[in-house]
């Protein structure tokens, strides 16, 4: 499929004469928030996804509630989207193989596949020449049985649906080993051995067509129980060593993968004088998400392009200029656990602090771990945001960072 070239407010790209429109699979807060980029650009949008009240269903053009393998729902976005985009990295890679065949979809059904299979990741990072931390394959009892001591204490996470911390058990001897294997019902899994850690942090690249490559700078991530909880994005926020080698291996990646999309990789820091880290480069990547990501949401407020933004100008072949980050930023998620018995958590106080941008995603059920929305604060100083932001968390009873 060649490159788009669907300009915004043109009509007439098919036979029917309709505005220019884009679709997207899925209807989760990224389609969300990708439908506002679009249609703030003029285009009109449709979404695919079966949820009949999905937070992107429920702000586009057109929602087709059906399955994302549904042979008339894939021909209905057919019939019109100019080109597509998907916002999960779940979304059946055969469905984007599907679409690929008469609209320009972007990111590929392939780099997707391979996002979705740790396996398969691990395999295109080795072969993209970006560090990883030790690991080995476990598909059977023979694997199982083989696995080098040096791997112990690790990390044994399934190969396909893990996400947010989800299938995934730390283990610290062979008996613990096999034990976890078990739990996970003995899916195929890959065992990474457990680095010392001093940060984490993740870069968000957009690719377009034609190879153009352009970058945000790598954000400093907090996660807890698996689920990211705080972003703060500034200069100064990482070791500068590493800030250029971390965008560089993200380019790499994106490059190797022929990627058209917004990508973003997650990378670990690795603690400084450890051994580990001598041997590794100090970094090495965690994961690919073939989409925007949760730790780039503050680009909605701090630059003069959003992730979305950019989104919405890959898929429809639009130029790309290096964004632009203007403001120190701090970004916190924002859990259905905020919502206690039903109350509503303290906006009032919270938006009377100074840079603060509140986004709901508009999910009609707050449960808790569930994302229902992130709070931004921006500022002229990293202090300034980081303490705003440490007094938003205090009234909305989230931990301190």
């Amino acid at each position: 499929m060649s490159q788009p070239h669907c300009l915004p407010g043109s009509t007439g790209w098919s036979d029917s004469g309709q505005p220019a429109t884009l679709g997207v699979m899925g209807g989760g807060q990224l389609g969300r928030m990708f439908v506002h980029a679009a249609q703030s650009m003029g285009y009109f949008t449709v979404v695919l996804d079966p949820d009949t009240s999905s937070p992107a269903g429920l702000v586009s053009h057109q929602h087709i509630q059906r399955d994302y393998l549904d042979t008339q729902g894939l021909a209905q976005l057919v019939q019109h989207c100019a080109a597509v985009t998907t916002e999960f990295e779940n979304v059946p890679a055969a469905a984007l193989a599907t679409l690929a065949a008469t609209r320009p979809t972007a990111p590929n059904a392939e780099a997707v596949a391979i996002a979705q299979d740790r396996i398969q990741e691990k395999t295109h990072l080795a072969r993209s020449g970006v560090p990883v931390a030790p690991y080995a394959v476990i598909e059977n009892a023979a694997d199982l049985a083989t696995v080098a001591d040096t791997l112990l204490p690790g990390i044994l996470k399934t190969a396909r649906l893990g996400y947010d911390g989800k299938g995934q058990l730390r283990v610290s001897s062979r008996a613990e080993l096999a034990s976890a294997w078990d739990a996970l019902k003995q899916v195929p899994c890959v065992l990474e051995q457990m680095l010392p850690l001093a940060d984490e942090c993740s870069v968000i690249v957009a690719r377009g067509w034609d190879g153009t490559c352009v970058h945000f700078a790598p954000q400093r991530n907090l996660h807890r129980q698996g689920i990211l909880a705080v972003t703060q994005a500034y200069e100064g926020n990482l070791p500068s060593t590493l800030v250029d080698k971390a965008v560089e291996a993200t380019k790499k990646i994106a490059d190797e993968l022929n990627y058209v999309g917004v990508l973003c990789v997650e990378f670990f820091v690795l603690a400084e004088g450890s051994p580990e880290s001598a041997a590794l480069g100090g970094l090495v990547v965690n994961e690919m998400a073939p989409r925007p990501h949760n730790s780039g949401h503050y680009t909605l407020d701090a630059c003069d392009q959003s992730q979305f933004d950019l989104q919405v100008r890959t898929l429809a072949g639009l130029p790309l200029v290096q964004p632009r980050h203007h403001s120190a930023a701090v970004m916190l998620n924002l859990l259905g656990d905020l919502w206690v018995n039903g109350t509503i958590p303290p906006w009032d106080a919270v938006l009377a602090l100074p840079g603060v941008h509140l986004h709901l995603y508009g999910k009609l059920q707050a449960k808790p771990g569930r994302k229902m929305g992130h709070l931004t604060v921006t500022a002229a100083t990293a202090a300034e945001a980081n303490a705003v932001a440490l007094e938003a968390a205090r009234l909305l009873g989230i931990d301190a960072f």
